[in-house]
């Protein structure tokens, strides 16, 4: 029943057929006033007649149909164009009235329309997001731009041979510029000293720093600043909580990053930067040229070293205050000419610590470099005044013994060897001894090069055969 009364509906017919209708109801009207005048000054004459009158009535109402079916049409195309017209103007938040009701085709203009207006929208809210992006984007690559350019600065101030104190401070203040950081600063341990003193600043908190030191004593500096690598602090890479504290207390900053500056293994300064935000997470780009600034301060850390070392002729090793491989060798060379001359014996002993990787790693660089000065002090305290020590290598030591011969070389050698192994050996986990090779002039060698090469030899023995030991050919 609703289904044949909806297609009886003009609801249902399209533009088209409603403006026929329209039309043909509009027709009649001309028809019925044709027979109103009829009825009116021709049929009178004849008698009234009722039919006619209700014609009249029956013609007007539906004359008013037809209008009123053109005037819905129109309305509908006038409500559509002035939306049309605001939609035109740019406001893409007008929308067409939904019309349910009718399914012709202005109904089907409306759909269309409300489509294409919620399409240019998304569109419009994609391209919004695409701006911001872009935004961003463009953002990165100027503070990217601005630290390469820093780094250029820092590049050039180090090939023109500027002060070493005024390329460790503007070092400083350009790493500060990494990561939204507040605060950058460098901890430098000077010559002979064991701990670490803040020696550049920049940002909130610089007159603070610079009052800071840090000594081995310290839980922040044997297991946070003595590291053989990058210290990161923020949301994701904690510290245990009480170092978490005390590093706070210290710092008066939750995130930093620190990068330790190595000098022929062993560390000569720290870079950091820091800052106070409230969930902050480094990313891998901050870390990357984080890096660079660090290497950068090395290359500055090294040079002024060369330059001070070329200025005195620098014959003594910076950590040990031994002599280094250049006097060694050289000396060597000395007493074999001498030996020769006056027909005496001449021994020559290399010493090499055993498992020094496996403690350096286990307890640090710090650890392993305050190890190395004990060491050195022991092997001073076991020579005489004509003989010579040196850190040669890394870890290795070397011995001239002028006068001695390898039987009295070899008693020199065990006895620094068992002082070795008491001093080291209370934790057998992180236990240091001496492996050796004794050489002597001119059994194995009338150059110093052949001394060298004999004794290395028996030191390689020495670590097959067991380390811990003294080798003799």
């Amino acid at each position: 029943m609703d289904k044949k009364i909806n297609q009886l509906s003009l609801n249902s017919r399209t533009v088209r057929q409603k403006l026929a209708v329209a039309f043909q109801l509009m027709s009649i009207l001309p028809f019925l006033v044709c027979v109103y005048l009829v009825s009116n000054y021709i049929l009178p004459r004849f008698g009234f007649k009722l039919d006619i009158i209700v014609s009249l009535i029956v013609s007007i109402f539906v004359a008013l149909v037809g209008l009123l079916v053109i005037k819905e049409i129109f309305d509908r195309l006038t409500s559509m164009a002035t939306q049309a017209k605001c939609i035109a103007a740019g406001d893409m938040n007008c929308r067409l009235k939904q019309e349910i009701e009718h399914n012709d085709e202005v109904g089907d203009l409306n759909n269309v329309l409300n489509q294409l207006t919620q399409r240019i929208r998304g569109n419009m809210d994609e391209l919004k997001r695409y701006s911001e992006k872009t935004t961003e984007i463009n953002l990165e690559i100027q503070k990217k731009i601005i630290v390469l350019s820093n780094l250029m600065q820092v590049s050039s101030l180090i090939s023109q041979g500027a002060k070493f104190e005024d390329i460790l401070k503007i070092a400083t203040e350009k790493s500060r510029l990494l990561a939204n950081s507040e605060t950058a600063f460098l901890l430098f341990k000077e010559e002979n000293k064991e701990s670490f003193s803040v020696k550049v600043a920049d940002g909130e908190k610089a007159d603070y720093l610079l009052t800071l030191e840090f000594g081995p004593k310290e839980d922040i500096y044997n297991k946070a600043l003595n590291l053989n690598k990058l210290l990161i602090l923020d949301k994701r890479n904690l510290l245990n909580e009480n170092l978490t504290v005390d590093f706070f207390a210290k710092f008066q900053m939750k995130n930093c990053l620190t990068m330790p500056i190595f000098l022929k293994e062993t560390v000569k300064a720290v870079l950091g930067i820091a800052n106070d935000r409230e969930n902050f997470l480094y990313t891998k780009d901050d870390i990357e040229l984080f890096e660079i600034f660090s290497k950068q301060i090395a290359v500055a850390i090294e040079n002024d070293i060369l330059a001070r070392r070329a200025e005195s002729l620098e014959i003594k090793d910076l950590l040990t205050g031994l002599y280094n491989k250049v006097f060694i060798v050289s000396r060597l060379q000395e007493e074999i000419k001498r030996a020769i001359v006056y027909q005496r014996p001449c021994a020559f002993v290399i010493f090499d610590i055993d498992n020094f990787k496996h403690y350096r790693e286990n307890l640090g660089i710090i650890s392993a470099e305050a190890a190395l000065k004990k060491i050195a002090g022991l092997l001073q305290d076991s020579i005489t005044e004509v003989d010579r020590v040196g850190r040669t290598d890394a870890d290795e030591f070397s011995l001239i013994l002028p006068e001695r011969n390898k039987r009295q070389a070899l008693e020199v050698a065990e006895e620094i060897r068992r002082k070795v192994q008491l001093a080291f050996c209370n934790d057998q986990n992180n236990c240091l001894t001496f492996s050796a090779g004794v050489s002597e002039n001119p059994l194995d060698g009338i150059e110093a090069g052949q001394l060298i090469t004999k004794a290395k030899e028996l030191l390689k023995k020495a670590k097959a055969n067991g380390k811990n030991q003294v080798a003799v050919f």
